[in-house]
């Protein structure tokens, strides 16, 4: 990977790319610097604790600036739900389908993906400010924290509302910057860049542990573990990112005029996870989502108490005007443990949501008939099986087979390594998901600036 970055800052244009890319990165990591006005920053961090959950997924999408209430403290997961809303939209309404297999519907269809994403920062934004403006307790001297002042309210968040959603569109102009003039990926560049910034908060944890017991051999145990489960994670990601399934195709012999062409034996290669770690993203969007909503209601509803006791990864439950973390559970009088059951519930409908967003993303990006149709319009066809129909259905099994094992992947690779880190004690949010995020993305700039460098010597085919 190193190399290709090496062999690829030796080519101009793509020096301008990576450098460009670099810049806007800079860009956005300085814009997480700048608070939004008339915000308590020590209410805040007060009030974030109460939701760790849904303080550190917010944290993790938007690279520390939500727990610092920034600019970009929504960051880039407005548009991302938005994209989800929209593409599960253009399966239900026929004339939002329509416009998707038109250029120009296309571009109308991104459009209002970006108009609903503005929206949903606004909303996202006053829903968590009011939801939080009380939850941050007393001072030491027992004056009510308040994140706005109630003086001047309204406006004020008018203010923060408006700050937010400019943060969330300039970062949707930043991705789409660098998808353009960059190196691609736009969306997933930014996200690695907002994980990558949690990196050393992570590397301060485990030293702080470290220094609380430095004579535990508990503690230095749970290091090498956690090293050896992240060294087996990245490696098993990188095995099956690599890994394609060859489909032999063949070439008919034609003759146009005096020259005969094909006849060729060659393969159409299907990735194992072709789908990279969008599904994993949608999942985990949408798993916060219903918490984002809930910001507008009242604390200590029924839905929300069922939500915080089975829907979340740290069970909580409502005492003195705020959720609280609990090791405990109880259902019809009987005490269940919390770290047992409640996180059980919410990772089987994670891994659900993974494998129906798997095969959701595959129906959008692969259609099998229209590569069967290619192919026999170009005279190839799949040995053993007709053109036409068959060779459609026999690449539709390939690919409903290939989209279950990476999603099985995904949704195992994710849910397993946490849960270990989570019984070692290690309950950051920069975890096995946020591992598996960087090196896929890593791996998808890589081989795309690979493919970009191939262009260029084009030479080599030739000779």
């Amino acid at each position: 990977m190193f190399n290709t970055f090496i062999n690829a800052f030796k080519i101009k244009d793509l020096r301008k790319k990576i450098l460009y890319t670099l810049l806007l990165i800079v860009v956005y990591r300085l814009g997480s610097a700048i608070p939004i006005p008339g915000v308590n920053l020590e209410a805040w961090s007060a009030a974030t604790k109460n939701l760790s959950a849904m303080s550190d997924f917010m944290s993790l999408m938007s690279g520390s600036a939500f727990s610092q209430f920034t600019i970009f403290a929504m960051g880039i997961s407005p548009y991302i739900t938005a994209s989800i809303i929209l593409q599960l939209l253009t399966i239900a309404i026929p004339a939002l389908e329509k416009m998707s297999k038109e250029e120009d519907g296309r571009q109308k269809i991104e459009r209002i993906t970006r108009y609903t994403g503005v929206g949903l920062a606004v909303v996202q934004a006053i829903g968590i400010v009011v939801s939080y403006n009380t939850a941050a307790g007393t001072d030491a001297a027992g004056n009510q924290l308040y994140i706005v002042n109630p003086d001047g309210f309204v406006l004020r968040l008018a203010i923060i509302a408006i700050c937010a959603a400019a943060g969330t569109a300039f970062l949707m102009w930043l991705g789409e910057r660098i998808t353009e003039k960059g190196i691609g990926n736009g969306i997933s560049i930014l996200i690695f860049a907002s994980i990558v910034s949690r990196v050393p908060d992570f590397i301060k944890e485990r030293i702080n542990a470290i220094a609380a017991n430095p004579g535990s051999v508990m503690t230095w145990v749970i290091l090498v573990l956690t090293i050896v489960v992240i060294l087996a994670l990245i490696t098993f990601v990188v095995f099956i990112d690599k890994a394609v399934r060859k489909i032999p195709v063949q070439y008919a012999k034609r003759v146009v005029g005096r020259k005969m062409y094909g006849g060729q034996n060659t393969h159409l290669p299907m990735k194992a996870n072709a789908n990279g770690v969008l599904p994993l993203i949608f999942a985990m969007t949408i798993m916060q989502f219903p918490e984002m909503i809930m910001q507008f209601f009242s604390r200590g509803g029924s839905f929300m108490n069922f939500w915080y006791r089975w829907m979340v990864s740290s069970p909580k439950v409502y005492a003195d005007g705020a959720y609280q973390a609990t090791s405990v559970m109880s259902v019809k009088g009987i005490a269940y443990s919390g770290i047992q059951y409640a996180p059980f519930v919410y990772y089987v409908v994670y891994f659900l949501l993974i494998i129906a967003f798997g095969y959701f993303y595959t129906s959008i990006t692969f259609n099998p008939a229209e590569m069967s149709k290619n192919l026999q319009q170009n005279g190839g066809f799949i040995p053993g099986i007709r053109p036409g129909k068959p060779t459609g259905e026999y690449l539709g099994k390939i690919s409903n087979r290939l989209t279950l094992f990476g999603s099985l992947f995904l949704a195992v690779i994710a849910i397993v390594p946490t849960i270990i880190l989570n019984m070692m004690g290690v309950t950051n949010m920069f975890g096995a998901t946020s591992v598996l995020i960087m090196v896929s993305v890593a791996l998808e700039t890589t081989e795309q600036l690979e493919s970009q460098m191939l262009m260029r010597h084009y030479k080599g085919f030739l000779n």
